[in-house]
């Protein structure tokens, strides 16, 4: 059997560490390069595969594989979460429904958050009838009730939800535990397991002089008043904000635009331990909040009972030595933050008082929950998200509401769960400095904002959006990880062709003087495959056979309709203009296209098949590298130009003529010259007559 060399040849395949470090697992490598090759609809296929929630996600994911991306090995990453937003706007696909059978048994899930959510949506798909009960009117948890609208309009969740409905999960709103049903009632009620996915609903406070009285709010609390209410300040007065994480910059930001004259962010961290995400950080700053770092709340002062402002001490440290949140204050160093209103947003709790009587709750007031299995104290009841995980994102709930689906499901079929058996994702290493400093730099395109004067205004989403022209700039910049080039053992001559030819570098002679591809740092430009005289070589990803495919039905269905124009193959690249949607739609009797993710990719061979089978002519047409398209291939143009020249070369040798081969390159966003192109090889192509093989 033909072996293939690379990391992964022990038995271990090595996956983009982006898809490693998404908590979802999704296939970010394939659907970025669909949306670099225009292909918006595959691109949330993809999506859907791995991820119940997607327009959440698309629009307020943490994007942990960012940091992850190796292009950060080169400038910045790949803006992943944007393009999943670009996704889910431009893209049409729907997850497929579940079979009308829900006989793997009968689930109760209480809590609709992210957690909840995705849970209720794979046990869905895998037969089980799920109930999802919330106290809330509507589906979505945290992220529906308490992240502004200008970060998720309700819209965005509403579709999300729409199609876990659709795979046949039953929703209960306005269903409260404790008050309205208890674990014992649904078990009585024959349900086989159930999931709490309560979250964490309560905001907590400092006990603190003056904090009782008017004037004090609490993030939660404020953000669903502001959501939910409407609620506006009167008369624009100085609002306090105790916090430095994420829910403290949504606090911070909504109460800019309730009216608030100015706000302030009072923090024990640094500016650069401030757990909040950078990016929150500073489109705070750009909306005019004022932060106060290395500052700790110490009184409320008060004036005739109101609010005036808050006296806080110096912060000299936050964790100790071993890295345990333990603040260590200078009672020396005290300053007065004046202000009208403060609002408290350091972290949230769990209401567990629903369920104390029913499951075991520990000395600290959590859950009694085992990690490994999922499972509470009481037989058949699980939990997932942030009552067991502690406060993250909500992409880390959903995970956690994946895993307890799977232990809810072995449970069901009699068997026993453990994740500590489930096997990592395997991730490629950092790219090795000497490839990654051959690279091209192409500069990160930022997702298009309202500017901050007018999105202080109001609570439209701030956030625009990228457009089919950046955003398939933007997906162009992913490196492919792990796609490209693998050595066939047992073909390869050792020619040490590819060697020569990587403008990376990937291609090395090992201690044994052979040739060993390293997969993993492989740029997938795709120069060495056709060179190689033995092709010995292959892709991982099949997209370039995938491309090569599609030649012979495309020429087919051309000399079944053509009549009096030469018919023409037409191979083009795959990025750039050549993805947008306008020339997607290009249709011409004549001509049957055909898309190269990359021309680089393309074999002699393929286009002397097209010619067997009949054509007149073949037009390569390529990007021409320009300000508004960065390629980041290196050297592939003049390999492009030799191959071509080659062809013409057999061709004329074949007495088909090299005239019947014609090369033109367009600007990188702009493929409206391409029909003059055409029309040129066209003329080209009549003169030389039409084809003897045909």
């Amino acid at each position: 059997m033909t072996q293939l060399h690379n990391q992964a040849a022990a038995g271990e395949t090595i996956h983009p560490p982006c898809q490693a470090a998404c908590p979802l697992h999704q296939g970010v490598r394939d659907y970025v390069f669909s949306i670099a090759t225009g292909d918006f609809d595959r691109a949330l296929a993809i999506i859907k595969e791995t991820n119940p929630l997607p327009f959440i996600c698309g629009t307020i994911c943490a994007h942990p594989c960012e940091d992850d991306c190796r292009r950060n090995d080169v400038d910045e990453p790949v803006s992943i979460r944007g393009l999943k937003r670009f996704a889910v706007e431009y893209g049409r696909a729907s997850v497929p429904p579940a079979g009308a059978q829900k006989d793997k048994g009968k689930v109760a899930i209480i809590g609709a958050g992210p957690s909840g959510l995705t849970a209720a949506f794979d046990l869905a798909r895998r037969g089980c009838a799920v109930t999802v009960f919330d106290r809330e009117p509507a589906a979505g948890g945290a992220v529906r009730h308490y992240i502004p609208l200008y970060r998720l309009p309700d819209e965005v969740i509403d579709r999300d939800i729409e199609e876990i409905a659709a795979q046949g999960v039953t929703f209960r709103f306005g269903v409260e535990l404790g008050r309205d049903l208890t674990i014992e009632k649904l078990e009585q009620e024959g349900y086989q397991a159930i999931l709490l996915a309560l979250g964490l609903p309560v905001s907590r406070g400092l006990n603190i002089p003056g904090v009782e009285g008017e004037g004090i709010f609490y993030a939660l609390p404020f953000l669903k008043q502001v959501k939910r209410e409407g609620f506006k300040f009167e008369g624009s007065p100085t609002v306090i904000v105790i916090g430095g994480g994420n829910v403290a910059m949504d606090v911070a930001r909504s109460a800019v635009r309730c009216g608030a004259g100015k706000v302030k962010v009072v923090c024990l961290e640094s500016t650069e331990e401030m757990p909040a995400f950078p990016w929150e950080i500073e489109e705070a700053r750009e909306e005019g909040v004022e932060f106060n770092c290395s500052w700790g709340p110490n009184a409320v002062i008060r004036e005739g009972g109101k609010v005036k402002g808050l006296e806080t001490v110096g912060c000299l440290s936050v964790f100790d030595e071993e890295g345990r949140f333990n603040p260590k204050l200078n009672p020396d160093c005290k300053q007065m933050v004046t202000g009208d209103i403060i609002v408290f947003a350091i972290g949230q709790g769990s209401d567990l008082a629903p369920v104390r009587s029913e499951i075991a709750v520990d000395e600290r007031g959590r859950i009694v929950f085992n990690h490994r299995t999922m499972t509470t104290s009481r037989p058949g009841v699980f939990a997932c998200g942030e009552v067991v995980t502690g406060p993250g994102t909500a992409v880390q709930s959903m995970a956690s509401g994946r895993m307890a689906a799977q232990a809810i499901l072995t449970y069901i079929e009699g068997g026993a769960f453990d994740s500590a058996t489930l096997e990592d994702m395997p991730a490629a290493d950092k790219l090795d400095p000497a490839v990654a400093a051959e690279v091209s730099r192409v500069a990160r395109h930022a997702i298009p904002m309202m500017n901050p004067a007018e999105r202080m205004k109001h609570f439209q989403q701030a956030e625009l959006g990228y457009d089919p022209a950046l955003a398939i700039r933007e997906a162009r910049r992913c490196l492919t990880c792990t796609a490209g080039a693998m050595r066939i053992d047992e073909l390869c001559a050792n020619c040490l062709t590819c060697v020569r030819v990587c403008p990376y570098h990937v291609p090395v002679i090992n201690e044994e003087g052979t040739v060993t591809i390293r997969n993993e740092q492989c740029q997938a430009c795709g120069l060495c495959l056709s060179i190689c005289p033995a092709y010995a070589i292959k892709f991982r990803a099949p997209f370039v056979e995938q491309a090569a495919a599609r030649i012979e039905p495309a020429v087919r269905e051309l000399l079944a309709r053509v009549n009096g124009e030469p018919p023409i193959l037409a191979v083009t690249c795959s990025y750039g203009g050549f993805a947008l949607p306008e020339f997607l739609e290009y249709k011409a009797d004549h001509v049957a296209l055909v898309r190269y993710p990359c021309l680089g990719k393309v074999d002699t061979l393929d286009l002397l098949k097209a010619f067997e089978l009949g054509v007149d002519g073949i037009v390569v047409a390529d990007c021409k590298d320009d300000d508004s398209f960065d390629c980041p291939y290196k050297e592939v143009g003049y390999w492009i130009r030799k191959r071509l020249e080659h062809t013409r070369r057999l061709l004329a040798d074949l007495g088909l003529g090299g005239e019947r081969l014609f090369y033109a390159e367009l600007p990188g966003l702009e493929t409206a010259g391409f029909d003059k192109v055409v029309a040129e090889a066209a003329a080209q192509f009549k003169a030389a007559g039409p084809s003897p093989v045909r």
